[in-house]
């Protein structure tokens, strides 16, 4: 079960499903699990492992299999499926819903909703925009942008260049998505997506400038409302004393809710055009998910590849 819950009457009106019966406390009855049943088992009886958490789900195979049985088989069938009180049953491809099924819903005060879309196309639309409502999530104080279809989170301390570098960014083609509060969801066990709070969206905090509003100035097509999340970029003041010039075929990551997203690390000094840069790591970020790493690759050439699979590390100027 999520720590997180969806209303349930508002997610399937944004899903375009038809209400054929609402229970008395549809206002209460709220979402808390991503996950879908097909009532198949649950009407044949087979309750072990049931969830009554999930939405049940009538389709092609569920209402032909109802079908065949005879009205007192039909009325068990149906008490075990609303018994449970599950939040939703859905009757798929608009098949016609037997008057059973809705004496069982009234009885047991279990909303009853249809759709015309396939059982397939309703399950992956519903778990899919359920698994980004219901996502463990966290904040984090940074910026984040879609550079080449990269999407970027810029970290660094207050003051050192974030917001302005993301303007750079959009006044150089790319898309802004938060600044600020970057609100980050776990979707899979190996995806992030990230957006802005709504009350925040499309606003940066300029020093000197003031507030502005990113889409009113730039824009519909400077925005996006969320992105996968590919690349963290922090942000450092430059320190004259450290080597940034370490070559390593590990790369560096950032972790997220026990996601490792790839790292990049960038010092800030006078005269570094960080929007450049920012450009750079996303197109070489880009190249590393389609297979090719420039290191590795100069590494191979140089003859030193196996120096570094054992642990061995250079700097530039050794070349």
């Amino acid at each position: 079960m999520s720590d997180y819950s969806v209303k349930l009457d508002p997610f399937f009106e944004r899903l375009h499903l038809s209400p054929i019966f609402l229970a008395d406390n549809i206002e209460e009855v709220m979402i808390t699990t991503p996950e879908i049943n097909r009532a198949g088992f649950v009407l044949s009886g087979f309750m072990e492992f049931n969830n009554p958490d999930r939405i049940q789900v009538c389709g092609k195979v569920e209402m032909a299999y109802l079908r065949l049985l005879s009205q007192a088989e039909r009325e068990q069938a149906f008490h075990c499926l609303f018994e449970t009180k599950p939040p939703a049953v859905v009757v798929t491809r608009g098949l016609p819903i037997f008057p059973e099924m809705l004496d069982f819903a009234r009885k047991n005060n279990v909303s009853v909703y249809s759709t015309e879309d396939s059982t397939s196309d309703f399950m992956s639309d519903a778990i899919s925009q359920l698994r980004v409502e219901l996502a463990p999530r966290i904040t984090r104080h940074g910026v984040l942008v879609e550079v080449y279809g990269e999407g970027i989170l810029i970290l660094g301390e207050s003051g050192i260049g974030k917001s302005e570098t993301a303007i750079e960014l959009v006044k150089r083609g790319h898309r802004f998505i938060a600044d600020d509060a970057v609100e980050l969801r776990k979707v899979s066990g190996r995806t992030i997506v990230g957006n802005s709070p709504e009350n925040i969206r499309h606003y940066v905090e300029l020093r000197g400038v003031g507030i502005i509003n990113v889409r009113q100035i730039f824009g519909m097509g400077a925005i996006n409302a969320s992105k996968r999340l590919d690349l963290v970029i922090n942000l450092v003041q430059w320190d004259a004393a450290k080597n940034y010039s370490i070559i390593s075929l590990e790369d560096a990551t950032y972790d997220i809710l026990g996601v490792k997203i790839p790292l990049a690390t960038l010092p800030v000094k006078p005269g570094r055009n960080l929007a450049v840069l920012i450009e750079v790591a996303a197109m070489n970020a880009r190249q590393k998910e389609l297979g090719y790493n420039a290191t590795a690759k100069l590494l191979q050439e140089l003859g030193l590849d196996n120096d570094f699979k054992n642990g061995a590390q250079e700097s530039d100027d050794s070349y």
